[in-house]
């Protein structure tokens, strides 16, 4: 994939989102725009995350044989020891679980999930439910004394649910939006949530039926601009 630009990245954490996430209460930091957390300072954390969300916008969803198909999730980061970007995440596919939209305790159940022949997966969301997702390979170590700049990016467009059924994709209004994580070490339960915090949160952007990146970075427009993410 070579559809991702460095002012796609800094775009990606410019306010506002292109459209509201469903469910979502307006309360919530990340409702309307996209944020930093954490940032570049773990705070003596070990591990992190890559992850995203897929939600039905809120003005509602009426494409009933729409999918959104996911691959290429990736993080990278930017080392202050070396000045260079490391990859700590890939993976074609990716796993997660349909969240309740505001996740409200925690609760979640299988999502719609079905594996394609490239190798990535596509997912559905709705009836109250966003579809979160991470890399298949889990947490990764870091030293937190070496963060300089998170990147997390991914692919996401819109597939038929049923090939020989309407093509409905241009009435779809799904919405994505990519983050990350750092966790405490590799194996911190969610129930230490309090130790638990984002790195960012990026923009939700619209999907649509050509391949799109959807992208997280902890950095400034400028930052990025000089260092650029190996894209």
């Amino acid at each position: 994939m070579t559809n991702n630009l460095i002012a796609t990245i800094i775009d990606d954490m410019e306010p506002l989102h292109e459209g509201m996430p469903h469910g979502v209460p307006k309360s919530f930091s990340w409702a309307s725009a996209p944020r930093i957390g954490m940032g570049n300072d773990p705070q003596g954390s070990k591990a992190m995350m890559a992850w995203g969300q897929l939600y039905e916008a809120a003005e509602e969803n009426p494409a009933t044989n729409t999918r959104v198909q996911i691959k290429d999730i990736k993080a990278y980061m930017l080392s202050k020891i070396d000045n260079k970007w490391h990859l700590l995440q890939s993976s074609t596919a990716v796993e997660g679980a349909a969240y309740k939209e505001d996740f409200a305790n925690d609760t979640n159940k299988s999502a719609d999930i079905r594996y394609e022949q490239d190798g990535s997966i596509s997912a559905k969301a709705g009836d109250g439910y966003n579809f979160h997702f991470w890399c298949t390979t889990g947490r990764v170590k870091i030293n937190p004394y070496d963060v300089a700049g998170m990147f997390t990016t991914v692919q996401a467009r819109l597939g038929l649910d049923n090939t020989g059924g309407q093509d409905d994709r241009s009435q779809a209004r799904y919405l994505l939006s990519m983050g990350g994580d750092y966790w405490p070490d590799l194996n911190s339960e969610w129930s230490e949530r309090d130790t638990i915090g984002d790195i960012a949160i990026g923009k939700f952007k619209y999907v649509t039926k050509d391949w799109k990146a959807f992208n997280m970075s902890s950095l400034s427009p400028e930052q990025i601009r000089q260092n650029p993410p190996p894209i």
